[in-house]
């Protein structure tokens, strides 16, 4: 396992993630207890989940995510591990949540990070996102802005005000973002440096051979920036395993338990491309898993690939890939394909 400095932090990742967004909906505490266990023990030191999981988002379930990992967490070497979660933004019909009140403001940031500290079981958090930006943009799937849509927010000079204030109080250690666009990562980076206030360090997004946004500008940004990519959803939400080809619905999956769900993997193009993905790897003797985790992880802007299991043998599956190296060859194939379909599932 290979370790990546995220930003200009001190935090170390490992080139894998693991992602928890399953326990408490599709895995047991055992379950996700025994997933940690064997991922820290190939070299894993990240974790990421968020104060919403698990997916699908249900006020009965909010938050067993975090805290089926809190009672991992306190029979562990702190100090040795990094946790990642997240706030939820405004936007969503989150009620459960907070009255409904998700703006990212003074009070609710102070709320939910003493919220995921408690169900975390730790008194710090190492990194600490923005799951979807405060102001209105395009999500999951959506690629037309609208500016008829904007909505009343919280400025972003006043969103690090308060983030600099849990950061001094020690619950967090550094900030980042996710969903975001290249204007927002650009003016989180300008506002800080201008009153001073922390940078953020990281950006999650999607990234996968189904959805390569992030080459073109997020990429630029990210380079003059120093803010690294973290990867989610590499796999296209399982399409890229190829267990979905032939037409196969697979049973207690994400696209058959979740319809609805997945909605940016449901568009034209989608099927075709991943059947291309999937033959690159079968000529070259590789899983399908394997090919699209390894393309990820070359990508010079990932700091961290995140993956999700519900299984074990899925998660060894997942970590293997990071002994598979695409050679020219492989990556110039995986280009031809994304030339004949760019950006299936944006």
């Amino acid at each position: 396992m290979k370790y990546n400095q995220l930003g200009e932090s001190d935090l170390k990742v490992s080139e894998i993630c693991l992602g928890t967004m399953t326990y408490g909906q599709q895995n047991t505490i055992e379950e996700a207890h025994q997933q940690l266990d064997y991922a820290i023990a190939q070299g894993i030191n990240f974790i990421d989940t968020a104060e919403m999981y698990p997916v699908p988002p249900r006020g009965e379930t909010q938050g067993k995510t975090e805290a089926y990992i809190g009672e991992w967490l306190k029979k562990q070497q702190r100090n040795q591990l990094i946790i990642a979660t997240k706030i939820a933004g405004p936007g969503r019909p989150f009620k459960w949540l907070r009255g409904g009140n998700l703006q990212i403001n003074h009070n609710n940031i102070k709320q939910a990070v003493d919220d995921s500290l408690k169900r975390l079981q730790t008194d710090y958090i190492d990194l600490y996102q923005i799951h979807w930006p405060e102001r209105y943009v395009p999500t999951f799937g959506q690629t037309e802005y609208k500016p008829d849509l904007e909505r009343e927010t919280v400025s972003i000079a006043e969103q690090l005000q308060a983030f600099a204030d849990v950061i001094k109080a020690g619950k967090i250690r550094y900030l980042g973002l996710s969903n975001e666009t290249p204007w927002g990562v650009s003016e989180f980076v300008h506002i800080a440096k201008q009153l001073e206030l922390p940078k953020v360090i990281s950006i999650q997004n999607a990234y996968n051979l189904l959805n390569r946004v992030f080459d073109s500008a997020l990429a630029e940004v990210s380079r003059y920036t120093n803010v690294g990519l973290l990867a989610y959803s590499p796999l296209g939400f399982g399409l890229l395993s190829g267990k979905y080809t032939d037409e196969k619905k697979p049973e207690n999956t994400r696209l058959s338990l979740f319809q609805g769900f997945g909605q940016r993997y449901l568009k034209p193009n989608v099927n075709e491309a991943v059947a291309a993905y999937v033959s690159i790897a079968r000529k070259y003797n590789l899983q399908p898993t394997q090919l699209a985790l390894a393309f990820v992880r070359s990508r010079w802007f990932v700091s961290s690939t995140i993956i999700g299991a519900t299984s074990l043998e899925q998660l060894q599956e997942n970590i293997d890939s990071v002994n598979v190296i695409l050679n020219q060859e492989i990556l110039a194939e995986l280009d031809a394909v994304h030339t004949r379909y760019p950006n299936p599932a944006p």
